[in-house]
């Protein structure tokens, strides 16, 4: 009778245990689930990762060429911040070539 009583008492705690492991929030295909969930996350984050790479990239280049743009800005149409003062200095015209002394003495 006692042996019955273990053996029922056996299989009952079993079938408890076997419903937590297939049913159960931490049950086995939950925990699948989880695991595709997670792969499917980390592969969206390196795309992310890859796509914000692309564009840090971008911005640099963009950065260096508002600098360029900048530079040409301020060499060839003197453009100047505020504050600042433009200085030009203007050169002295070139002499004619029939003007040098060595054509005036023949």
């Amino acid at each position: 009778m006692i042996g019955r009583i273990i053996f029922a008492l056996l299989v009952v705690a079993f079938l408890v245990l076997q419903y937590k492991l297939w049913f159960d929030k931490a049950s086995v295909p939950r925990a699948h689930t989880l695991e595709k969930e997670l792969a499917d996350l980390k592969s969206k984050n390196e795309a992310v990762k890859r796509q914000n790479a692309v564009l840090d990239a971008d911005v640099k280049d963009l950065e260096k060429a508002g600098e360029a743009i900048e530079e040409r800005a301020r060499s060839e149409l003197g453009m100047v911040k505020k504050g600042e003062v433009l200085i030009q200095v203007k050169e002295p015209p070139a002499q004619p070539a029939s003007a040098t002394p060595d054509s005036q003495k023949k």
